[in-house]
């Protein structure tokens, strides 16, 4: 795909954003949209208790699944800044380094704890994040199976990442959508029973989840294997430690992985407060979460295409190029993300009721998408700048934005708005909309004043 002559697109630096973000953006969407036909299967068992159940279930169990994957991501958001630094600087001898180190890492000191731990305590995990008996019964094996795919997911994450940081986005675009794509079909076999196979509902979703990434996490390794892109693993090579990489993924990475991890945690507060309305209240939430993902996906595509191209520019010694392509980062995604708004403002019950026939569950969910409509210019500038600050190394501030947004504020009015006041569904996403435009004021003062620029990695 030739995307100069596609888009008809001249301007250099807005023709680079486009070629790292555009597969990026497919990939991102593409995905979300899978994961809400999921939703949808489950939304159309023909029990609709049993249906509401495996909803709130998959949206309960994701939320110990959304750290784990949290945690591992902002370690690779080091590993992207770092080896976009020395892509651009030519120093293409330290990029493997980086992966292994950050591959290693991830593996013995995140992903196999936390799958063990998850496996162990399935059920007073559950139970801590607000899950009714008729969720866990539901749930509790769909959380074990997806607990096991995490192992894999880590691996698909460090590598894309890695990928990234040199500005191919189109291998983990590809492989993350054929794998995607044979989900999909999985989950319906499984969940329905189709061909002979058994009816596992909720558990056969988390079956087909885990194989697909297996699948992908395989392919990405024998890609690097063969290292036709400027990254090749060497399997033969013996790892080495190397102080100065630790240091720095260290130094990126832990600000990084404190912001999600109190993301999570503030996420998983906020979800104990919606809880808290019931199994259908939470069934329209869970729903509007999943159309929000959606939302989200143009902000952190053109993130990703601005962390990567200003960790570039910046191992080149060009910071005034670095903050033109966060500009333009910000302008493009910004302009899809309102486009976005528009529809589910005004088609949000439609596109609620592709999930369910529920009239409870489509009344609350349509009336969320029109404040997730609002919300969208703020949330998608927060994300591209936050972006850009990340690819620079600079993710203090970033964490700080997350501490005062999500658990300071939205927390903190949805308790009140929610339990207090008694606004139910409608409170709690006002919190969110305020939240957004705190966080987004943080990011955009913090870009504006230019000392990201200086930052030093070893």
């Amino acid at each position: 795909m030739n995307e100069a002559n596609f888009l008809g697109i001249k301007d250099p630096i807005k023709l680079d954003v486009v070629k790292i973000s555009w597969p990026v953006l497919i990939e991102l969407l593409l995905s979300s949209l899978f994961g809400m036909v999921d939703m949808m299967m489950l939304g159309r068992i023909s029990n609709n208790a049993l249906a509401a159940a495996s909803v709130t279930a998959v949206g309960i169990t994701n939320q110990p699944l959304f750290i784990g994957l949290s945690l591992v991501q902002a370690l690779n958001v080091g590993s992207t800044a770092m080896i976009a630094r020395y892509y651009g600087a030519k120093q293409n001898h330290k990029i493997e380094n980086v992966l292994r180190h950050v591959l290693l890492f991830s593996m013995l000191a995140l992903t196999i704890p936390l799958s063990i731990l998850g496996i162990a305590f399935t059920n007073p995990i559950m139970v801590l994040l607000g899950a009714h008996s008729d969720t866990i019964k539901a749930g509790g094996m769909y959380f074990k199976i997806i607990m096991v795919g995490f192992i894999f997911q880590s691996v698909i994450m460090s590598i894309s990442a890695a990928l990234r940081g040199i500005g191919e986005t189109k291998t983990p675009m590809r492989v993350n959508l054929v794998c995607n794509f044979l989900n999909v079909i999985g989950n319906a076999i499984l969940i329905y029973g189709l061909f002979g196979f058994p009816e596992l509902g909720v558990t056969g979703a988390g079956i087909s989840t885990a194989l697909s990434n297996l699948i992908a996490a395989i392919w990405l390794l024998v890609y690097l294997i063969k290292g036709k892109k400027g990254i090749k693993l060497n399997i033969k090579e013996h790892f080495q430690y190397d102080r100065n990489v630790m240091q720095s993924l260290v130094k990126i990475g832990v600000p990084a992985s404190l912001e999600q991890l109190i993301l999570r945690v503030g996420v998983i507060l906020f979800f104990r407060i919606v809880a808290n309305l019931g199994t259908v209240i939470y069934a329209a939430h869970q729903i509007a979460l999943s159309i929000l993902s959606l939302s989200f996906q143009p902000g952190q595509a053109f993130g990703i295409a601005a962390a990567t191209l200003v960790g570039r520019e910046l191992g080149a010694k060009e910071p005034k190029k670095a903050e033109e392509y966060a500009k333009a980062t910000r302008s493009i995604g910004s302009m899809i993300s309102s486009f976005m708004a528009v529809i589910f403002f005004f088609f949000g019950t439609n596109i609620v009721g592709l999930y369910t026939h529920d009239p409870i569950i489509i009344a609350n969910s349509s009336v969320v998408l029109k404040i997730i409509a609002i919300v969208q210019p703020f949330q998608s500038s927060q994300l591209i700048l936050a972006g850009a600050l990340r690819g620079a190394g600079d993710t203090f501030w970033p964490l700080v934005s997350t501490f005062i947004g999500m658990v300071v504020i939205r927390v903190v009015i949805a308790y009140i708005l929610v339990t207090i006041l008694g606004y139910g569904l409608v409170g709690a996403w006002i919190a969110v909309f305020i939240d957004q435009i705190i966080r987004w004021g943080f990011i955009y003062f913090r870009f504006r004043t230019n000392k990201w620029k200086y930052i030093k990695i070893r």
